[in-house]
């Protein structure tokens, strides 16, 4: 690998009608529908069929089974943490550069002969449109591989300390001791990928649980990193019970850092564990968590309608509002709010729902039954409350498949239930503030919510958007002007929050890379000194 590489953002493919691009991925579709995929449990690059099996299905049609996903027991369990202790010895001393090549070929392979198999899987697996396929399974996975290469070089380069005349002082980065726990979430293939690959390209190993919603995705990158030559054992995939691997791996003494994206509850409980058992450790693990969001937006009255608009649909309705950074609540100007409101429904009533296979369709299905029911709980909370009104969608179906229509919930309570809790789907809802209670708005938009995650402020006054991003300083980790909150790209907006929303660590940049690291300080002397006496402890001649 060139030292000097530079990483550039991969181009989206539009998929437009009538091209090469459409045509082959259209097929691809038809063939990963036409089979089924056993997929096992891998163990220093072994497969492993253990015959307690789980169905990987279609969300917009759970009647069609995709695979069958072979789930780890205690003794899959126990010899993954070996083959990862195992090929640490080795790739913990691989240099930057073999271990840069590696991943700079997977990203090759999803930029050539794999991307319509990758976007078709997270199409039927994740219930994605072929634009947030291209953009996340793609474009993004691609985008942190290189990204995170370009990283990893100028962190070598960029932090050696100064050696003064006689000496020489060099930081040396080492990998954590010990093993990585990748715990992935469903809604973002190339965030389980990268949970993986980010420490692997630092020198740790890595084991990887994909979400049990989104194995059969997952599946496939796995296989790229075995295609490009990733020595076994350096990221093993564990697929299972969360609950039993968490027991067995939390606990392990050479537990050596978590890489987690999910539920705040999910992340709190892992911290607990962790802290539970921090005598037991060899090292202090590195908790580094992407947890939940309760994303705000913010309308001036000099707001621009249509940008608004537009960004309310797309912050919110998108892939589902299955996304941490959707957009969950809005909060517009009482002036504003009768024009908004006209376009708004005038344009959610051209929304097409229904599945990925046909690329017209905006919105598709949610993950899964248990998530479908909660979001449904929701919407019939709202339908059934007194202080808030839906003027969009409002209903649901999952007789074939989990369908949700998207749903806009105007309260006139800034405490409601909707505007509060996070629900993890297609449901958006509005406060109409007074015009004169600007500040007012702004400080409850900073209390409603423990997250701080995404939010923006839409307003063509450039001293207002500057008051907005001033005094919700703390209220979103990723800020945007202008703009729906959601669209991270690697390399250009690193993603995180604090508060409840996580660590911020920043996925996507050099901050989190130096997370994965040891580092150490090495000094050498030229001359060193041969007596132990100092000047001071010369005798005084005047004594």
């Amino acid at each position: 690998m060139d030292k000097n590489f530079r990483a550039i953002n991969e181009p989206i493919l539009d998929f437009e009608p009538g091209s090469k691009h459409r045509e082959e991925l259209l097929k691809e579709l038809e063939r990963q529908s036409n089979r089924q995929v056993e997929i096992p449990v891998i163990i220093h690059g072994k497969e492993y069929f253990t015959g307690n099996t789980i169905e990987c299905i279609k969300p917009h049609n759970h009647n069609h089974i995709l695979g069958q996903s072979h789930q780890a027991g205690e003794k899959e369990i126990k010899m993954t943490i070996e083959s990862s202790l195992e090929a640490w010895k080795s790739w913990s001393t691989t240099s930057i550069d073999y271990r840069a090549s590696i991943f700079r070929k997977v990203a090759d392979l999803i930029q050539g002969p794999y991307r319509y198999t990758i976007n078709a899987a997270a199409m039927l697996d994740i219930g994605k449109s072929i634009f947030q396929a291209e953009i996340d399974a793609s474009c993004e996975l691609i985008d942190f591989l290189n990204f995170n290469i370009e990283y990893a070089y100028k962190m070598h380069g960029m932090f050696q300390p100064f050696s003064p005349e006689g000496m020489h002082n060099s930081l040396e980065f080492r990998p954590l001791e010990g093993f990585v726990f990748a715990i992935a979430p469903f809604n973002f293939f190339s965030i389980g990928g990268n949970l993986a690959a980010a420490p692997a390209l630092l020198g740790n190993t890595a084991i990887w649980k994909p979400a049990s919603s989104a194995i059969y995705s997952s599946y496939y990158i796995m296989k790229l990193y075995k295609e490009a030559g990733l020595p076994d054992g350096v990221i093993n995939f564990l697929p299972g019970s969360g609950s039993a691997i968490g027991n067995e791996v939390l606990n392990h003494k050479n537990l050596a850092g978590i890489h987690f994206t999910g539920s705040t509850e999910t992340f709190r409980t892992i911290w607990k564990t962790v802290s539970n058992n921090i005598e037991n450790y060899k090292n202090y693990p590195k908790l580094v968590g992407e947890t939940g969001g309760k994303d705000f937006c913010i309308a001036h009255e000099s707001a621009n309608i249509d940008a608004l608009v537009t960004g309310m649909i797309r912050g919110a309705f998108e892939y589902q509002g299955q996304k941490c950074s959707a957009m969950s609540r809005a909060y517009l100007p009482k002036n504003q709010w009768e024009e908004i409101k006209g376009k708004l429904i005038e344009e959610v009533a051209t929304i097409k729902v229904g599945p990925p296979e046909d690329l017209s369709n905006f919105v598709n299905a949610v993950i899964d039954e248990k998530a479908f029911d909660k979001i449904a709980s929701y919407i019939d909370f709202a339908n059934e409350a007194d202080d808030c009104e839906v003027i969009c969608g409002g209903t649901y179906d999952k007789s074939k498949g989990y369908f949700i229509q998207p749903t806009v919930i105007v309260t006139s309570n800034p405490h409601f239930k909707t505007i509060e809790e996070e629900i993890f789907g297609p449901v958006l809802t509005i406060y109409v503030y007074d015009n004169d209670k600007w500040s007012e708005t702004l400080d409850l938009i900073d209390n409603t919510s423990p997250y701080a995650l995404t939010g923006c402020v839409f307003s063509e006054d450039k001293d207002i958007a500057e008051e907005v991003r001033s005094t919700l300083r703390f209220s979103a980790g990723n800020f945007y002007i202008n703009d729906k909150p959601t669209g991270a790209v690697v390399g250009q907006q690193p993603f995180g929050g604090s508060r409840a929303s996580g660590t911020n660590d920043k996925a996507g940049s050099m901050l989190n890379l130096l997370r994965w690291t040891s580092p150490r300080t090495i000094k050498e002397t030229f001359e060193p000194p041969v007596k132990y006496q100092y000047p001071f402890m010369d005798e005084d001649e005047n004594s």
